[in-house]
């Protein structure tokens, strides 16, 4: 199936709307699922009843998550909207309601610790989490030009919601990130020895540009081991570290620090996040750091440190002698 024109069309349809490869790739597997349940009835000939019996499959039969759910649901949704130009209406199903949890957070001996037991490039990105308040992408899709060690500056660009921010970036990480340059820059000039050297880049991107993806500055940070073929424009080149390969040294670097929360990638930017709030940081500068659009999402950490104002000193505390 994954070779039918109609599948090829809504490849089209999501690439002409330069959304991410993750999402063509959720994209496709869930409107393949949907047809495939539905005993491989073409779309055009169906609609709500399907819809909806499919969606209630997912959560009573296979137990997928909420979260899972809603993706399955936008998914089918693209596919009417954009591909067969058809409104889903009085759809008897609405999106699941994801349950609020408390995020886990590490303190500053956690993180310290879980470090020590980590490497190289390893170490480094796991500084950046913790240090800059990054995600796992953002952190593994950091290029060259991104990173301004003279201003302390973190350009953190295209990130979630398609925004670009600047973060702050921890002066005591410039030996480590210039070390990491340096193997980026020697993996680099090896690539451009051999006739390749063209970094991965959005297709419109490379359309555009061309040659200037060879130029250094537009190399990756923490670069692949190897070269591959880019999915959709064909051409030889060397994309970054692949989040699994970093979730796998993590998981070994917590075990031997005998940590028993759950920590994943994202539990150091909780951390960074509740440690600016903790050490008094204005709330809206935590939100702009972070690239949250609703500072309710920000809000959050200060339940996790018991204190809704944040950090924020009384006037009488600042006194002389107070």
């Amino acid at each position: 199936m994954s070779k039918s024109p109609f599948l090829q069309s809504v490849r089209t349809e999501i690439r002409t709307k330069q959304y991410s490869y993750r999402t063509e790739k959720t994209y496709l597997y869930w409107v393949r699922q949907f047809i495939l349940f539905n005993d491989k009835k073409h779309p055009e000939v169906m609609g709500n009843h399907e819809i909806e019996r499919f969606l209630n499959h997912l959560a009573v039969n296979r137990g997928v998550s909420p979260a899972t759910q809603n993706q399955a649901l936008c998914a089918i949704i693209f596919l009417y909207k954009n591909v067969l130009k058809r409104e889903i209406e009085n759809l008897q199903y609405k999106m699941s309601k994801t349950p609020r949890r408390m995020p886990t957070v590490l303190n500053a001996e956690e993180v310290a610790s879980i470090l020590g037991n980590m490497e190289a490039e390893y170490w480094l990105i796991t500084a950046l989490l913790y240090g800059c308040g990054l995600r796992i992408s953002e952190a593994l899709s950091l290029r060259i030009k991104d990173i301004d060690l003279k201003s302390r500056n973190l350009l953190v660009f295209n990130g979630k919601g398609r925004k670009d921010r600047y973060t702050l970036l921890p002066g005591n990480l410039r030996e480590n990130i210039e070390r990491q340059i340096a193997h980026s820059r020697a993996i680099h000039e090896s690539d451009l020895a051999e006739g390749f050297g063209l970094t991965s880049v959005p297709a419109s991107l490379h359309k555009k540009y061309g040659p200037v993806m060879k130029d250094f500055g537009w190399q990756y940070l923490f670069p692949s081991s190897t070269r591959c073929v880019h999915p959709i424009a064909g051409y030889v080149c060397r994309h970054h570290l692949h989040h699994s390969t970093y979730a796998r040294q993590l998981r070994q670097a917590v075990q031997a620090s005998g940590i028993t929360k759950r920590v994943t990638a994202h539990t150091f930017r909780h951390a960074f996040a509740t440690e600016l709030l903790r050490s008094g940081s204005d709330i809206r500068t935590v939100q702009e750091i972070l690239g949250h659009s609703d500072i309710r999402t920000t809000e959050i950490y200060t339940h996790i440190i018991g204190d809704r104002r944040a950090g924020t000193v009384s006037p009488f505390d600042r006194l002389p002698g107070s």
